[in-house]
């Protein structure tokens, strides 16, 4: 098993006797009148420097001494995460704090803590005030990007593929720099990187994943043992629970995470793969201040479903798609939908499951009823393994890809209890376990395992809801309690909350940051206002609401003293029923919506 700081071996890797880190490690940012300076603190990858002017955003390669230089100001960072150009100024993006939380394949591993923009706007000054009215909200906008939360990234290591993947990589290919090892779909900074790209900036150039990153450390039957859980959120169709639904036209999907399970015991290295992914139909879910919205299917286009399995077979293998949705309603509806699609596709299995039936009242167990139907797969799919010498033993030749609505909640309880039955046969192939021993019978291990996916699926459902994660009862402890059910309900209420009054304006900056939406001087503004909008979306309308109700209490308890309340009574009651059926009438209106971008 690979220890934190030794060299991993694998296919195509080898030994390295003098390792560098392929980035810069610790930085400092200098600034000074005319420009900001972000260079190497790192002894093992010196003299890297390169200069941003204040005034035109121009990024240079420093080749001058900088020590005769002296700044006013001297900061240490931990990385660039990119460069955007608004309307009328430049902003580079740093990491300014970091948290060390375990080892890929012996290789540190942090998570991103703090963000900040730096700006070089001074040319914004010459805008026109409309320009500075847009570009202040394109500002806002960077200030909720940096506080994105589940950004990983290594300096030595690249974390979107997958060891299966990697262990097939060249040896040339593992000294290139990390971008261009990198899996494109799972960059978050992709759009970010391509400025640093194009002036050879390969240095400060980190590939961050966003997704969740997970590990353990036990003992095994006298032996040191590591559980590691990574999850590669795909750029491709990025965004919030509501505003982001389905499929694109290229066949993408919303919430679409490849999930690895790496085990390390005994010199071995195993590595199991999921995906999740929205149903890759095109529909929507307009929020419209309902608890539910309705569901609604935008066109019939069999292009759509056949391009997202046609592109997960060339990469995976063969596919089975369980789909957790309800069927009854809206969501079964949309299920058939999928259903029909999907014979036409026969190189791809359909497994539906109906969750909240069949798992009534947190019987989380009865998941076995549906590992029934699919242990035949698992376990003719695989599994990857490699031992000591990096000798390839068994490859993984097929996934299972399953969804709910959201990707969230039904499909995290799904993937631990699919992952854990391969666990057990992995554990097995290595010697750890008889044929009749499983990881349960291990209850400390079993509890590490139920806890590292509950915490993934919290991370995972935080980066695409606002919350954590619902029927996280059910993978920690296979049972719901009640504190777990209040929880689950605050988180509902919350979730409501952010999807109706938040998540519009953090769509918009998802669109910003990805490059799904250009930012161009001229034309009009994206940001005008209709009339409900102008007046702080519900705010208004609640204080009226409750007003009304106030009043209409307050004039229904003096009605008894003269004819005067009596109509204070029903003209109040009619005027709160009349701002009611106003906000009613127009939920989607009132609602925190995009504005840069459509949801296809």
């Amino acid at each position: 098993m690979a220890e934190e700081g030794a060299q991993p071996r694998g296919h195509g890797e080898g030994e390295r006797s003098s390792h560098r880190p392929l980035c810069c490690r610790e930085l400092r940012l200098l600034e000074f009148p005319d420009r900001y300076v972000i260079q190497s603190a790192d002894p093992d990858a010196p003299d890297h420097a390169f200069s941003i002017g204040r005034s035109d955003g121009l990024v240079e390669l420093i080749v001058e001494n900088l020590s005769s230089l002296t700044s006013s100001k001297v900061s240490t960072i931990y990385g660039v995460v990119g460069i955007i150009r608004l309307l009328a100024g430049t902003y580079v993006l740093l990491i300014t704090s970091r948290k060390e939380v375990g080892t890929y394949l012996g290789f540190p591993i942090f998570l991103v803590t703090s963000m900040r923009f730096v700006s070089c706007s001074e040319a914004l000054k010459h805008s026109t005030p409309q320009e500075k009215k847009d570009e202040a909200y394109f500002m806002s906008l960077l200030k909720i990007i940096e506080s994105t939360p589940g950004l990983y990234y290594s300096y030595e290591r690249d974390l979107t593929v997958n060891l299966q993947m990697t262990s097939k990589l060249t040896e040339e290919r593992m000294h290139k720099p990390l971008w261009k090892q990198a899996d494109p779909r799972f960059i978050w900074n992709r759009n970010l990187m391509e400025e640093l790209i194009e002036n050879k900036l390969d240095a400060f150039t980190i590939p961050v994943v966003q997704g969740s990153f997970q590990s353990v450390q036990f003992t095994l039957k006298d032996s040191p043992a590591r559980i590691t859980l990574i999850s590669r959120r795909c750029n491709r169709r990025l965004g919030t629970r509501m505003w982001r639904r389905g499929a694109n036209l290229e066949g993408a999907t919303a919430n679409f995470i490849e999930t690895e399970q790496i085990m390390e015991f005994a010199g071995y290295k195993s590595s199991f793969l999921q995906i999740r992914g929205s149903i890759p139909l095109l529909w929507e879910q307009i929020v419209d201040l309902s608890y539910k919205p309705q569901l609604n299917v935008i066109n019939h286009d069999e292009t759509v479903i056949e391009r997202h399995f046609l592109d997960l077979t060339q990469r995976y293998g063969e596919i089975v798609a369980v789909d957790l949705t309800d069927k009854e309603g809206d969501e079964g509806r949309l299920s058939d939908l999928y259903a029909a699609e999907l014979q036409n596709l026969p190189y791809v299995r359909y497994v539906p499951f109906d969750f909240h039936h069949v798992c009534a009242k947190g019987n989380f167990d009865n998941l076995q009823i549906l590992y029934d139907q699919i242990k035949e797969n698992v376990e003719s799919q695989g599994y990857f393994l490699i031992n000591t010498d990096g000798q390839i033993l068994l490859e993984q030749n097929g996934i299972i890809r399953a969804n709910c609505i959201d990707c969230l909640d039904r499909t995290n309880v799904t993937q631990s209890y699919v992952a854990r039955k391969s666990l057990n046969l992995q554990l097995q192939k290595m010697g750890a376990f008889s044929a009749s021993e499983c990881i349960s019978m291990y209850n400390d291990i079993y509890e590490m395992f139920k806890i590292l996916w509950a915490k993934h699926g919290d991370e995972i459902s935080l980066e695409y809801s606002g919350t954590h994660a619902l029927k996280g009862d059910l993978v920690r402890y296979g049972r719901q309690t009640v504190g777990g059910m209040i929880k689950d309900g605050i988180s509902a209420l919350t979730r409501y909350y952010l999807n109706n009054f938040q998540d519009g304006i953090r769509q918009d900056a998802l669109d910003l940051i990805s490059g799904r939406y250009t930012v161009s001087r001229g034309g009009s503004s994206p940001f005008q206002l209709n009339a409900f909008e102008t007046l702080s979306y519900l705010p208004v309308a609640s204080a009226l609401i409750v007003g009304g109700l106030t009043m209409t209490t307050v004039t229904l308890n003096q009605a008894g003293h003269s004819t005067q309340h009596v109509v204070s009574s029903v003209f109040w009651a009619g005027m709160t029923a009349g701002v009611m059926a106003l906000v009613k009438a127009n939920g989607k209106q009132f609602c925190s919506r995009p504005r840069l971008c459509g949801l296809m």
